[in-house]
């Protein structure tokens, strides 16, 4: 669970697009936690994973249904305060961006 109300903002506030997950690193740095952390990463990870599969003709444009699909579940685990992984590219995803704590 989330320390404080700030560390869950952050956490949902990182999933609204590039801006926001700018905003939510910003809110981060002033207020360190495992929780923003781990939403950060997350959010990253699906944000890069949806702009590579964008200029894919067709198939990667089929595979960012499947981005998206993991950034709801992303997104609700951050607003239910729950830190899991969003499914089978999650730990990934915190294994390679575990700089950002």
């Amino acid at each position: 669970m989330p320390g404080t109300q700030e560390d869950k903002t952050a956490a949902i506030i990182s999933y609204i697009t590039w801006i926001g997950w700018i905003v939510a690193i910003i809110i981060h740095n002033n207020n360190k936690t495992e929780f923003g952390a781990f939403h950060l990463r997350q959010s990253l990870g699906l944000l890069l994973l949806a702009l590579i599969f964008w200029f894919i003709p067709v198939l990667g444009w089929i595979l960012n249904i499947a981005v998206f699909i993991f950034w709801l579940i992303g997104f609700i685990y951050a607003i239910q305060g729950e830190k899991k992984a969003v499914p089978l590219v999650g730990d990934l995803f915190q294994n390679i961006f575990s700089g950002i704590n």
